[in-house]
């Protein structure tokens, strides 16, 4: 049995076991389950996962979406990032796992040290109020933003563009640690594909093998995340079952229609829509701190 194997098996197990979960606790909270915003969160799964799978990323965005449409609490967007978008991802990771061949330790080493990284991010992020949430994605949006406009004007690791399909001695130690910090981004809300993009380049690897790479980090690494906030409470039950069924089918459409769309204007669009949505974030910030000053002045 080849690597590529043992990985669509291991996932598909895994998502299984976290479908289970997920469903266990959406029936022990079905008075949730509203009509309100249901279309708004089938759209923002379905476009937020089509841009996924060409590289934009879905974090940042479907944070800028819940923002503008208010169809989720502030304090519950990190964990709704997280839990919504895991089958999406899964279904990437199985429908890229064999773009190109990575070396298995490098590809086994990197999945593995960014679910490290989420994991303990999460028992973090999941404790975090409504002002911590709002100033970490405040800046979260800033640092995506940035991260993608490098990409798109090809600056600095963006830009490079290696060949080699495994790291080995002090470059695999510099994947494996940087993937972990990742990881513990990624449930900060700052999207994981850009920075590993970046991270994979300037390694000198063949950019096709960040698709693996990022896609099986965030596979592996969102679920193990994610029954965290599911066991907190700390995420959008409703917004999770609607992006999970459309996020999947953004997923495909993007995968078997659409694979070589223009990016580059669409790009400079959600960039100005996450430095937007950032400044909303510090500007409710400065409202509640005005706001607490008053309450105390009286």
């Amino acid at each position: 049995m080849n690597i590529v194997t043992v990985f669509r098996v291991a996932i598909i197990a895994y998502a299984i076991f976290f479908i289970v979960y997920l469903v266990k606790d959406c029936i022990a909270h079905k008075e949730d389950f509203t009509k309100k915003h249901v279309a708004t969160h089938s759209i923002i799964g379905f476009v937020t996962n089509l841009l996924d799978t060409l590289g934009i990323g879905s974090m940042a965005t479907s944070m800028a979406a819940f923002r503008f449409t208010k169809s989720c609490p502030d304090q519950l967007l990190c964990g709704t990032g997280n839990v919504a978008f895991t089958i999406p991802v899964i279904t990437e990771f199985i429908l890229f796992l064999d773009l190109v061949k990575v070396d298995t330790l490098t590809l086994v080493s990197m999945i593995a040290a960014a679910v490290v990284g989420a994991v303990a991010g999460a028992t973090i992020v999941s404790k975090w109020s409504v002002k911590v949430v709002r100033t970490v994605l405040g800046v979260a949006l800033l640092i995506v933003a940035f991260t993608m406009a490098c990409r798109t004007l090809g600056l600095g690791p963006f830009g490079a563009m290696g060949t080699a399909t495994a790291l080995y001695g002090g470059k695999l130690v510099i994947g494996i640690v940087v993937n972990l910090l990742l990881g513990v981004f990624m449930t900060m809300g700052i999207g994981l594909y850009a920075p590993c993009m970046a991270l994979v380049s300037s390694l000198g690897m063949n950019i096709a093998a960040a698709f693996p790479i990022m896609m099986g980090s965030c596979a592996f690494l969102m679920p193990s995340a994610s029954v965290k906030f599911i066991k907190e409470g700390k995420y959008n039950r409703k917004a999770t079952v609607y992006i999970s069924i459309f996020g999947t089918l953004g997923v495909l459409a993007a995968y078997f229609f659409i694979k070589s769309i223009p990016l580059k204007t669409l790009t400079w669009i959600v960039v100005a829509v996450m430095i937007y949505t950032s400044f909303t974030f510090f500007r409710d910030i400065a409202k509640s701190n005005k706001n607490l000053e008053l309450t105390r002045a009286e």
